[in-house]
């Protein structure tokens, strides 16, 4: 088992190594850049996400595609993820998760437009959409599909399937039975891992809009109660919440400096980790979250694009920056816990996570178990969509059934045995279907700029687009 464990470490330091950082780091600076730095329309942006548009063509409504792909970047990423990339790179790693994310909303935005302007009906006028369906249709000549753009389409879909087993299922399900167990210790793993079967199976095959009316509901509930307890606990901290803010950007820089150097860390490692972690949080570059942004009803493909980035803004720059504060402040505030990661007795990021909460009194440990639970919940729900989609893209509507069956008992066996080996599966297959996804966008950026300019800097975001949605002929 050491061995196996060593070899997907390795294969995950190769994945993540320097060519991934340039390619992530570097498409989100570029896409900055040739949106015309499109942060800066994320009051429009905000605005729009609550805002309905009933007569433009899609199954389900702008917030809710916004809720469903929040439901899954809103997950352990944002609370155990945080944990373990400052274990691993120290405080900051969280200044590179942030950065992540602020550059982020740029490839947000733009893999968004690509997924909306290709999306395609089904043979229930149903939308589909996403890397695979931007692959095959932007580059289409005479009527074909190129053999590289079919294998870009089929290498998105197979990788992001693949994935929704490890992020989407397994881990999450994983951490929701970790967080129950360790604070309720008499409740055993399994039942757990039946408790969320019924619970993923009540809504997970009602399809998208049955996922898409319970994450409505949801998601702005759990995110708003989590960030309101992480408040109230840096209200606590108060006194350290300054010397944290100090920590993580000097940490940035300068891991040794931080803690004494008790964390081991090195530069290359807290920019790796932070921006890995950063992308597992945010998914920005994933090519996931363009999945059901493609099913919303939207007038054109730049108001979706610019609902969708907002999911970055609240997911890593508020959620992930929230949680890496309440964290790095607690461990200032209580050296114990910085004995402890030296004596190497916490060594997971749901350890430190859990010390860390746990310092809090009354409100710190639940806070904790209810965020873990909806926010991996609610990914569950989210990463099932994405898998739906792409399972069905690979090998038509017949396979939709076995996939959400698998999907389920795979739930359940994250609950009952799957370690933090999850964890770095779940980077490796996070690399491998943003590979494909960001070439595809980087290949269509300048049409995405150009359009951009035409529909937002133009201000011309209530026009309708022009161009019809075709049927997919059905398999």
């Amino acid at each position: 088992m050491e061995e196996i464990t060593a070899f997907i470490d390795a294969v995950d330091a190769a994945v993540w190594g320097v060519p991934m950082l340039v390619l992530l780091l570097g498409a989100h600076i570029f896409l900055t850049f040739r949106t015309g730095f499109i942060q800066r329309k994320l009051p429009t942006a905000i605005k729009l996400s609550i805002t309905k548009d009933p007569d433009a063509p899609g199954d389900i409504s702008q917030f809710g595609a916004l809720c469903t792909a929040l439901s899954a970047t809103i997950g352990t990423g944002n609370i155990v993820g945080v944990g373990t990339a400052i274990l691993a790179g120290g405080p900051g790693a969280v200044f590179w998760m942030w950065l992540t994310g602020v550059f982020g909303i740029a490839t947000k935005y733009a893999e968004t437009f690509a997924a909306v302007k290709y999306r395609v009906k089904d043979h229930n006028g149903n939308m589909l959409g996403g890397a695979m369906y931007a692959w095959e249709r932007a580059f289409k000549k005479e009527g074909r599909t190129p053999w590289w753009a079919k294998l870009g389409a089929v290498l998105f879909a197979a990788f992001a399937a693949i994935a929704s087993f490890g992020i989407g299922s397994a881990v999450q399900s994983s951490a929701m039975a970790d967080i129950v167990t360790t604070n309720i210790p008499v409740v055993p793993s399994w039942a757990c891992g039946i408790a969320i079967v019924v619970l993923i199976s009540l809504v997970v095959f009602g399809g998208v809009k049955v996922i898409s009316r319970v994450c409505e509901k949801l998601v702005p509930f759990m995110a708003l109660a989590y960030a309101l307890g992480c408040i109230v606990i840096l209200c606590l901290n108060a006194q350290w919440v300054i010397p944290a803010f100090e920590a993580i950007i000097v940490g940035a820089f300068n891991p040794q400096a931080v803690f004494g150097g008790a964390l081991g860390s090195t530069l290359i490692v807290a920019l790796q980790f932070g921006c890995a972690r950063g992308l597992f949080s945010n998914e920005s570059g994933l090519g996931s979250a363009p999945i059901v942004a493609s099913a919303a009803s939207t007038r054109n493909p730049a108001r979706q694009a610019l609902v969708s980035m907002t999911g970055t803004f609240w997911d890593t720059v508020i959620i992930c920056l929230l949680s890496g504060l309440v964290l790095v402040s607690t461990m200032l505030a209580d050296g114990s816990i910085i004995s402890g990661i030296s004596a190497e007795t916490i060594t997971k990021g749901a350890e430190l996570t859990s010390v860390a909460f746990g310092q809090i009194p009354v409100i710190g440990t639940p806070i904790l178990v209810l965020g873990m639970i909806l926010f991996a919940y609610s990914t569950i729900l989210g990463w099932s969509y994405y898998g739906n989609r792409c399972i069905t893209y690979l090998f038509g509507k017949r396979a939709i059934v076995p996939y959400q069956v698998l999907y389920v008992v795979i739930a359940f066996l994250g609950a009952v045995g799957v370690g933090d080996v999850v964890w770095t599966v779940s980077d490796i297959t996070n690399a491998l279907m943003a590979v494909p996804n960001i070439v595809m966008v980087l290949l269509l950026s300048g049409l995405i700029a150009r359009e951009t300019r035409h529909y937002v800097y133009e201000r011309n975001l209530d026009e309708k687009d022009a161009a019809p949605i075709p049927q997919l002929d059905s398999k």
